[in-house]
């Protein structure tokens, strides 16, 4: 797919950004060769490919879900501005 700098300006105009005349031939071509390898892409033969959260078959190493540390909540809220029924009182920042 080829775009046109005209069909250039009307998607800068869209998105209201501000288009670099001289470069609008340049940007052109860029989009229509992004455009052209998505077309390559969306060609390539998927059937029976299941998604998938990586490329290699390999799972992940858990660790022991153990306590590793002390609980501190005391300590920590004890220096702590503001604390009412074991939770931080923070200022509102959003009206």
């Amino acid at each position: 797919m080829s775009l046109s700098p005209e069909q250039i300006r009307q998607v800068a105009k869209l998105a209201r950004l501000e288009l670099n005349p001289s470069l609008t031939d340049a940007y052109a071509g860029q989009i229509s060769n992004i455009l052209e390898l998505v077309g390559q892409l969306s060609a390539a033969k998927t059937e029976g490919v299941g998604p998938m959260a990586h490329p290699l078959d390999m799972t992940q190493r858990l660790r022991p879900d153990e306590v590793s540390q002390p609980d501190q909540r005391e300590a920590f809220q004890a220096i702590a501005p503001a604390v009412q029924d074991g939770l931080y009182l923070v200022p509102k920042v959003i009206e």
